[in-house]
C-alpha cells in the first residue's frame, strides 16, 4: 500500500496549519501508521529555534520530522531567501524530500508556509507548484485546506479552491484551525458554507488553543472527520451549532 500525502495549506497565516498538522500526525500515529512531517520551508526562526516541525513532534509524539531550507526573518519564503542570501527552494527538492519518505512512511503530512500561492523562490513558484511537481512525478498526493472559522473566511476558501482547481491539484477538503469557545452566527453560518465555498466536504474542526489539550491524542481524534483518522462527524457538529 502507497502512502498517502498530503500537502497541508492555510488560506493564511495563523489559521492552525501547524496545530492541524499535528492532529493529523496524531490521529494517524494512535492508528499504528508510521508518520513523516516535512516543513519545505521554514521562516521566521534561528538555526538554534525549534520550527514547526518540532512542534509538531512535541504534540503528536515520535515521528519522522524534515526542513529543506531555514530563513530567520519571518517573511515569505522568497522574500526571506533573498534578504538573507540563503539559496531558493526548488519544486525539485520537494519531490525528492516527499518520494523518500514515502517510500518508508504511511502517511507524508507537508506543511506550507502561509497560503497557497505563498512565492518559495525568485521564479515565483509556490507551494502549489511543489504539490503538482509531486503528482507529475507520479506520486498521488492531495491538498488539505486549513481555514479560520468566521467572517472574511469564505471568499479566501473560494479562491484557493479555484487555484487548486486551476493547476488539477485534489482538494481533499477543508478543515477550520480553530473553532471558538463561543461561536458567533458567522461561525455556525460557515459551516454549511464552507464547503459549499470549497468545492470539499468540511472534515473537521480543531478548538481554538487546542496545542495547550492535556490529552491532545484524544482532542485529534474527536476533532477530525473519519477520512483524516478521527471520529468527528459533520452532521452532528453542524446540528449541535446551528444557527438561532
Amino acid at each position: 500500500m502507497s502512502a498517502r500525502i498530503l500537502f497541508v495549506t492555510g488560506t493564511n497565516t495563523d489559521v492552525g496549519k501547524t496545530v492541524a498538522t499535528a492532529a493529523l500526525a496524531s490521529a494517524a500515529l494512535r492508528d499504528g501508521r508510521k508518520v513523516a512531517v516535512l516543513k519545505p520551508g521554514q521562516t521566521g526562526v534561528t538555526p538554534d529555534e525549534p520550527g514547526d516541525a518540532a512542534e509538531v513532534r512535541r504534540l503528536a509524539g515520535e515521528l519522522t520530522i524534515s526542513e529543506l531550507v531555514r530563513y530567520p526573518e519571518p517573511l515569505a519564503p522568497d522574500t526571506a531567501a533573498r534578504r538573507s542570501g540563503l539559496p531558493y527552494l526548488s519544486p525539485a527538492e520537494v519531490v525528492h524530500a516527499v518520494a523518500d519518505l514515502a517510500a518508508t512512511h504511511d502517511l507524508v503530512l507537508v506543511e506550507g508556509a502561509g497560503g497557497l500561492l505563498v512565492r518559495y523562490d525568485d521564479q515565483g513558484r509556490t507551494l502549489a507548484d511543489q504539490a503538482r511537481a509531486v503528482l507529475d512525478a507520479g506520486l498521488d498526493a492531495e491538498v488539505l485546506l486549513i481555514a479560520s472559522a468566521g467572517l472574511g473566511t469564505l471568499n479566501i476558501v473560494s479562491l484557493t479552491a479555484e487555484a487548486l482547481a486551476a493547476r488539477r491539484l485534489p482538494l481533499a477538503g477543508v478543515l477550520v484551525g480553530s473553532w471558538p469557545a463561543e461561536p458567533g452566527l458567522a461561525e455556525r453560518c460557515n459551516l454549511a458554507d464552507l464547503p459549499r465555498s470549497a468545492g470539499a466536504p468540511l472534515l473537521g474542526a480543531l478548538p481554538e488553543r487546542a496545542g495547550a489539550a492535556e490529552d491532545f491524542a484524544a482532542l485529534a481524534v474527536a476533532s477530525l472527520a473519519p477520512e483524516l483518522g478521527g471520529s468527528w462527524n459533520a452532521e452532528h457538529f453542524a446540528h449541535v451549532h446551528r444557527p438561532e
